[in-house]
């Protein structure tokens, strides 16, 4: 018989609202249902916790219906290439990251040194500013 939008949201660990956002992108269809009861099947639930992992992995929405089109197609190559162009992007995030952690903890090393004067880390934030 199927799920009602509460059971498959809770299923997929969405909130209702999330379902709703998917099916305004178009990621996912929303069913009809006899009495104005849309139910969701097994597929439904696959196709959510996909759109939801792919997510987790760092995936804008367009690229997950990119992904959701090569499922269907199963792509190997192009899959493999968007998981190799999201892994360089996220290795130059990561590579900021270190970088702002790096700066960061130099500035707090210093602010715990001087306890006299401007400090460090609100001053070198400010000449960033200007």
């Amino acid at each position: 018989m199927g799920m009602a939008i509460g059971a498959f949201a809770e299923a997929g660990g969405v909130g209702v609202e999330t379902v709703r956002y998917y099916q305004r992108k178009g990621l996912l269809d929303t069913p009809t249902g006899g009495h104005g009861v849309r139910r969701y099947g097994d597929d439904d639930l696959r196709r959510l916790r996909f759109i939801r992992t792919a997510q987790r992995a760092g995936f804008a929405l367009e690229e997950i219906r990119e992904l959701l089109a090569l499922d269907a197609g199963r792509d190997h190559r192009r899959a493999r290439d968007l998981a190799l162009a999201k892994i360089a992007r996220l290795d130059e995030q990561i590579a900021d990251m270190q970088r702002a952690r790096d700066a960061l903890r130099t500035l707090a090393r210093r602010c715990a040194r001087e306890d006299a004067g401007p400090c460090p880390i609100l001053a070198a934030f400010d000449d960033a500013a200007r």
